[in-house]
């Protein structure tokens, strides 16, 4: 069988993109031919996906194409409109809500995406959620033929060392909390930053924070938090902005807490990638984000500083703590190997052979 991909966007470091390339490499490695096609690309994968315009040339009923929903976008008709066999994998959406103040386009795009969301159902022979949460979603929209497929991850790009500037920077002893995603409002940086505040201030004050991720295009955004933390007195945080593989690795690996406190989350790729990387985990209980954990790391049922600086203190100074949720994150890690959600993604498909 040929299995291809259809994306609204590939960009450079998104979990969406990153997940097209794994199912892409995996079944290619499994002798089944496979392309990405889409409508926005980062110029680095010039040579690795296709527009989706071109996809003509490619198109046949025994073919499976496998659309990545997560918004509102042009690709969704032209997906509509083959004759090959449908598949989406549902990414969530965020509501549109969160971005009413600081993005307008993208508010509106999120709010037509939900509704494009249900004019899909019905017209696909299988919509898969990447995680349950967003497969009961799908159900609600009103799709029959639904499924999970956990994120596809290949956990093994991690494993590179850190930069040797990084570790001059931030190799001193001094400890390290870490949010890893995009600077936007969904994510509720404003509460990573008073509960970094909370900790600074009570128990550790030489402790940095790494926020690291993409902010364009949320500058009022990026303003607010900036004024934020000059508001609240507190030093040493560092927004990185986008940055390439090696250098989210080198934060990570200097990092000695990750924490998440995030409000709307359809997986939460960073949980898993910091779980591989040993880093403990604290994360808020919001959308797919205690499935995700699968039971590992530290989740938080409410949001008060105080409270999550304390327990951030506990963790990075009660050694059979840390190494019980360091356990416990590795033992939730084996249900995200490529192996398993290889065999998942082939199974699923296999039942869509005639």
């Amino acid at each position: 069988m040929n299995v291809h991909q259809f994306l609204t966007s590939f960009s450079y470091g998104d979990a969406i993109g990153n997940e097209a390339m794994e199912i892409r490499d995996f079944l290619r490695s499994q002798r089944v031919a496979s392309e990405i096609f889409t409508l926005h690309f980062h110029p680095r994968y010039a040579g690795q996906v296709r527009n989706y315009l071109e996809y003509d040339r490619f198109s046949a009923p025994g073919n499976t194409v496998i659309y990545h929903f997560s918004i509102g976008s042009p690709v969704t008709k032209r997906f509509l409109r083959l004759d090959d066999r449908k598949v989406i994998i549902y990414h969530n959406i965020t509501p549109h809500h969160f971005f009413l103040d600081y993005h307008r386009i993208l508010a509106k795009d999120c709010y037509r995406g939900r509704l494009e969301l249900k004019s899909l159902a019905g017209q696909v022979d299988l919509a898969l959620g990447d995680s349950e949460y967003n497969r009961r979603e799908l159900q609600e929209a009103g799709f029959r033929a639904t499924g999970v497929l956990p994120l596809v991850m290949d956990f093994s790009k991690f494993d590179q060392p850190v930069l040797p500037v990084f570790r001059r920077l931030f190799g001193d002893g001094r400890r390290n909390l870490l949010f890893i995603g995009r600077i936007i409002p969904n994510k509720k940086i404003e509460d990573v930053i008073r509960a970094f505040a909370a900790y600074q201030r009570h128990f550790d004050r030489e402790a940095r924070l790494f926020l690291v991720g993409e902010h364009r295009g949320f500058e009022r955004y990026l303003s607010a938090l900036q004024g934020l933390v000059a508001a609240l007195g507190v030093r040493d945080v560092h927004f990185s902005g986008h940055v390439p593989l090696p250098e989210v690795v080198s934060y990570a690996k200097l990092a000695h807490l990750y924490l998440h406190l995030s409000e709307h989350e359809g997986f939460c790729a960073p949980v898993l990638e910091c779980f591989h990387l040993g880093i403990p985990v604290v994360a808020f209980d919001a959308g797919a984000v205690a499935e995700t954990m699968n039971g590992g790391g530290m989740l938080l049922s409410e949001k008060d500083p105080l409270r999550i600086a304390a327990l951030c203190h506990e963790i990075l100074n009660r050694p059979a703590l840390k190494a019980s949720l360091l356990a416990g994150q590795a033992r939730a890690l084996e249900k995200y190997r490529l192996r398993r959600t290889g065999g998942i993604l082939l199974e699923h498909l296999r039942r869509l052979q005639p």
